[in-house]
């Protein structure tokens, strides 16, 4: 960290005016300019947003970034992943944060739905609909069912209290044990993925993409989730390996998928995702919300008061474990 305080912060994205005004209203004293501004820029500090490499090259004295996104690896180009894990002599590091935890609350929501969905076959009836044919089936129910974790971090601490509300077993898997408060039944280790999709009915993708998730998926995950497993995947596309995934929906592998991240993005139209009828797709929506982005700002918020009080900032990414 600076042994100065910084005097110029530059805002891109997030809030935007929203931010720099309670920027403003708690720091007076602190310069905040758009980082439009190339002259801003060259003298900034501190910054918020996405920056090219060029950009980048032109914030000398560039200390701290701060990510809007919760995964940061589109934010993180080759000039900054420099700057932060091997700064040139004379290059001031930078630190990178994120906004981890801004999405938790809707993601968790977005994989029950997409798992609800799943599990009631609900595009059967929505095409019913269309049609106005009155069809009725037997379907499933969630109670009694096991929901497996990959990434068990702040979304995943979300939805294993709902999805236990729905009479779940939970099981998740990270690098750490369970704590007392985790709403888990059994926490496996990071390297445990078959066997956590051994013992699920649903398997929900959360993790972040990093060197060590980028396609730890594969078909032979798929085929020990097994014919009546769904797939969920709400973090990060790129930990499925998404020709495995196609053949697996395609040749009753698994019984289903629900897909709000996508290896490629947008999820191009020629994708055979978009027509396997035991697919959902949406668009990387599933934290789109009003609070997302106000428990963006907060963060940043919290993060920035701690800088200037020189304390240790939340969510500090490692940059050298992204892909």
């Amino acid at each position: 960290m600076s042994d100065v305080v910084p005097d110029v912060l530059v805002v891109r994205g997030g809030l935007g005016e929203r931010v720099v005004a309670a920027v403003r209203a708690a720091h007076p004293g602190l310069e905040v300019a758009a980082a439009d501004d190339p002259a801003a820029r060259a003298a900034a500090t501190v910054a918020t947003g996405r920056f090219s490499d060029e950009e980048i090259a032109a914030m000398p004295r560039l200390a701290w970034v701060h990510s809007w996104a919760a995964g940061v690896e589109g934010d993180v180009g080759p000039a900054l992943r420099r700057r932060a894990t091997a700064p040139e002599a004379g290059s001031t590091p930078v630190t990178v944060t994120s906004s981890a935890g801004n999405g938790a609350i809707p993601l968790a929501e977005q994989a029950l739905l997409l798992t609800l969905m799943l599990d009631r076959q609900a595009p059967r009836w929505a095409q019913a609909q269309r049609e106005h044919r009155w069809e009725r089936f037997t379907h499933d129910e969630l109670h009694g069912r096991t929901l497996g974790i990959y990434g068990y971090g702040n979304v995943g601490r979300e939805l294993a209290a709902r999805a236990r509300a729905f009479g779940m077993e939970v099981v998740g898997l990270r690098r750490r044990p369970a704590g007392p408060d985790d709403p888990v039944d059994r926490m496996l280790p990071a390297d445990a993925v078959d066997e956590l999709a051994a013992a699920s009915d649903v398997l929900v993708v959360a993790a972040p993409l990093t060197d060590e998730t980028a396609g730890a998926i594969t078909l032979r995950t798929l085929r020990a989730l097994g014919p009546r497993g769904y797939l969920v995947v709400v973090s990060r596309g790129g930990i499925v390996v998404e020709p495995d995934l196609v053949a697996a929906l395609r040749d009753g592998v698994i019984a289903g998928a629900g897909l709000d991240a996508h290896a490629t993005e947008p999820l191009p139209a020629d994708s055979p995702l978009w027509d396997l009828p035991n697919t959902i797709v949406t668009p990387h929506n599933g934290a789109t919300t009003p609070a997302t982005a106000d428990r963006g700002a907060a963060i940043f918020l919290d993060n920035l008061d701690r800088w200037l009080a020189r304390r240790p900032l939340r969510n500090v990414v490692d940059v050298g474990r992204l892909p």
